[in-house]
This record gives structure tokens, C-alpha cells and sequence, in this order.
């Protein structure tokens, strides 16, 4: 939960631990952060940075923009400056094609606009 909150904020981690336990998906939670943020995001092979970047990328790739949402806005907590996020939504044009580093562009743009607001 420390990375959790480190990567992803206090604010967006006490929002989603405010809703009331869902039956459902309670267990999923509980994998999700045990996995991602207990093992995954805590190996010493690669820095924060690094991953903020890899899973913007993979975001775009895979088109989840709820979860591309949040890691753009997560990223800043890692370093992450608008400047190489641009790298990364141009390097995915090639890879993953014009439309979805469009969608990404429109995208991170709403994200720093609310950033800059708030």
C-alpha cells in the first residue's frame, strides 16, 4: 500500500479505499495489490520512472484509457515530465498506431489542463 499511495497519491488511494467493499471485486483488489504494487512495482531491476513510462505505453497499446488516465496523472509522482510522456505517445504512433496515440495525445492534454487547474 505504500507504493500504492507513493505512485498513485493519497488522495486517488483514499477515494477507491473509501468505497464500501464490494463482494465481487474484493478479492481482485486485494490481488491487484499485492501483486502489482507489493511485487511488481517494488523489484529494484527497473526505477519507478521507468515503469510510469512502460505502463503508459502498454496503456496506449492495449487502449485502456481509464487506466491511462490514471498513470498519466500517476507518473509526476515518479518524475515523469511532460516532455517524455510526449517521447512515449510519439514512439507509440509507430508501434501501436496513429489513432491510438491520437486518442493519447487528446488525452494527456485533458490531464495536464485538470493538473494546472487544481
Amino acid at each position: 500500500m505504500k507504493v500504492r499511495r507513493a505512485v498513485l497519491g493519497d488522495a486517488h488511494v483514499d477515494r477507491a479505499s473509501a468505497k464500501p467493499a464490494d463482494p465481487l471485486t474484493a478479492d481482485f483488489q486485494d490481488l491487484i495489490t499485492r501483486y502489482a504494487w507489493g511485487e511488481i512495482w517494488t523489484r529494484p531491476g527497473l526505477p519507478r520512472h521507468t515503469r510510469s513510462l512502460i505502463t503508459i505505453a502498454m496503456m496506449v497499446a492495449l487502449n485502456r484509457t481509464d487506466e491511462l488516465r490514471l498513470h498519466l496523472r500517476a507518473a509526476t509522482n515518479n518524475g515523469v515530465s511532460r516532455d517524455e510522456i510526449k517521447e512515449v505517445l510519439l514512439q507509440a504512433a509507430i508501434y501501436c498506431g496513429v489513432p491510438a496515440a491520437n486518442s493519447a495525445f487528446h488525452l494527456a492534454a485533458e490531464v495536464f489542463a485538470e493538473a494546472e487547474t487544481a
